[in-house]
């Protein structure tokens, strides 16, 4: 109802209000409609499948592809689908046929990466499905597996089921279940913890993966197409976070968080944590505009005040610092996949699921960014028994200037948004060391990625001509018989290990001989 929304209304009119004074500029978003076929296009490129379009036979992504699960697969070919029938449409340039990259149209046979899951994840997804999530508990929980990939699991849900149109949320901490996650064998790996080459194959395969879940589920993944927004180039607010990061490690190399956001959540985490009602009573509005000028002009001079900051002013400069991002931290291309995860999926595990692939998907400025804000929001709820803000408070208050919003009055459709974004960012708080991990299932397919590519340049080099005309000259030069083969006595035989700095040698048989022996004979004289 309307007044359990009360915060997150006060919040969005205090946003306007801040925008009708000047003191900050409202962001405007501007959309690009896109052609038929386009979007499976872009699609296609962003999962790292871009020589499908190109048409390019000799390198299209069978490392990639080679990882799929017959789900992920499906994907896949659907989109690859949509874009060739649109091409023919379009009577353009010859497209490859989706049966010469997957060699079959049968979907029991798609998906060349299943037998690494396939033939044993089914019951551990079931056992994953079968938890009462919704049941209203509030002592439920659950645990969660990444060792099966989420949009295999969903396969084991009843056809016939169906989601409910209109969502209701209950505001209580307690409906929200406690999950345990199951640690695999590889123990648990956090997004810091792999290469920026990794971390790239992560995004195309989760890309993939949360595309995959989305038709599983049978709701449409939807993304936004943005025109370029120009930021500022220099400052502190209204900069984009690349761009503010260049600057920073200028001044503090390999600093992964805007400075002025790090003193900005130092300054509240020091001294306003326990501030009743802190992000959610205003500071004043004439101060705060003051603060943001003062802090352009003496931040990256270290001349600026700290102690004058007062804790509600400090949190309104912070919430103006993400309002005025050129682009939302949680980026503008995935915000209607954001919304649809809590409109379109009723239960909280699969919306966890979703929300854990859409952070995966975040450039890693975004990631870093929004990974110190919910830690810092974490320590705010921590602190509700003094300052009066529990997780739904909070979520409520951090919502709109999250989230695009457009709302002007508490229409029905607006209030369902009010609650959906406020719901969002309570799984967000609450389930963030989570949503920090990379599910097992994705580190299995990249490692495999990294064995298919490595075996492919190995069998490339093996067959370049070149190269096998060199070791067979250079084996030739350091092949050289100890005896004529005419004077090896009886019961001798020549053994070639082509390999070996020592190529040949004699080895004297009898009874008692074994393979063993002779690699023993050949390791000892390579050792000298």
């Amino acid at each position: 109802d309307s007044t359990s929304m009360e915060d997150f209304w006060c919040e969005v009119e205090s946003i306007k209000e801040s925008r009708e004074d000047g003191s900050e500029e409202a962001m405007l978003l501007e959309f690009k409609p896109a052609d038929e076929g386009e979007l499976e296009a872009e699609w296609l490129q962003d999962v790292g499948l871009s020589t499908l379009i190109s048409g390019t036979e000799e390198e299209d992504g069978q490392a990639l592809l080679s990882t799929l699960t017959r789900t992920q697969a499906a994907a896949v070919q659907k989109r690859y689908n949509t874009y060739t029938q649109t091409l023919r449409k379009k009577n353009k340039h010859t497209v490859r046929d989706v049966r010469d990259i997957f060699g079959t149209t049968d979907s029991s046979e798609m998906g060349r990466g299943k037998s690494f899951q396939h033939s044993w994840g089914r019951e551990a997804a079931k056992s994953c499905l079968d938890c009462g999530i919704d049941k209203g508990s509030p002592s439920v929980t659950e645990e969660l597996s990444y060792d099966v990939s989420f949009s295999e699991s969903i396969t084991v849900l009843t056809k016939t089921q169906e989601w409910p149109k209109n969502q209701r949320f209950k505001k209580e901490d307690s409906a929200l279940p406690k999950f345990i996650v199951q640690k695999s064998r590889f123990g648990l790996t956090e997004v810091g913890d792999l290469s920026p080459e990794d971390m790239k194959k992560i995004r195309y395969l989760s890309l993939i993966e949360l595309t995959a879940f989305y038709d599983a589920l049978g709701v449409e993944l939807k993304r936004n197409r943005m025109e370029r927004v120009r930021g500022r180039e220099n400052g502190l607010f209204g900069v984009p976070l690349t761009v503010l990061l260049e600057n920073d490690q200028k001044k503090v190399p390999g600093v992964k968080v805007p400075l002025i956001f790090q003193k900005l959540l130092l300054k509240l985490e020091e001294t306003g944590l326990e501030t009743e009602g802190i992000l959610r009573v205003p500071g004043s509005a004439s101060r705060v505009k003051n603060l943001h000028q003062e802090l352009e002009a003496k931040f990256y001079e270290d001349t600026f005040d700290w102690d004058q900051v007062r804790n509600n002013d400090a949190a309104g400069l912070l919430k103006m610092f993400i309002r005025e991002l050129p682009s939302p931290l949680f980026t503008v291309e995935y915000l209607p996949a954001f919304i649809t995860l809590v409109e379109k999926i009723s239960k909280i595990k699969l919306q966890l699921q979703a929300l854990h692939l859409l952070i995966m998907l975040m450039p890693e400025a975004n990631r870093d960014t929004a990974k110190a804000f919910l830690q810092f929001l974490k320590k705010v709820v921590a602190n509700e028994g003094k300052n009066k803000m529990n997780l739904w408070n909070v979520s409520m208050i951090v919502a709109p200037n999250l989230f695009i919003y457009k709302g002007k009055r508490a229409n029905q459709q607006e209030m369902q948004a009010a609650a959906t974004t406020s719901h969002i960012v309570r799984l967000l708080i609450r389930y963030q060391d989570i949503l920090w991990t990379v599910p097992s299932f994705l580190i299995s397919q990249v490692r495999k990625m990294n064995e298919a590519a490595m075996n492919n340049s190995k069998r490339q080099l093996m067959f370049d001509k070149g190269v096998r005309k060199l070791l067979r000259r250079k084996t030739m030069e350091r092949e050289r018989p100890e005896r004529p083969e005419s004077d090896i006595p009886e019961g001798v035989i020549r053994v070639y290990a082509p390999l070996h700095s020592k190529v040949s040698m004699a080895i004297q048989l009898n009874s008692q001989t074994k393979a063993k022996d002779i690699l023993a004979r050949f390791h000892c004289e390579n050792r000298w």
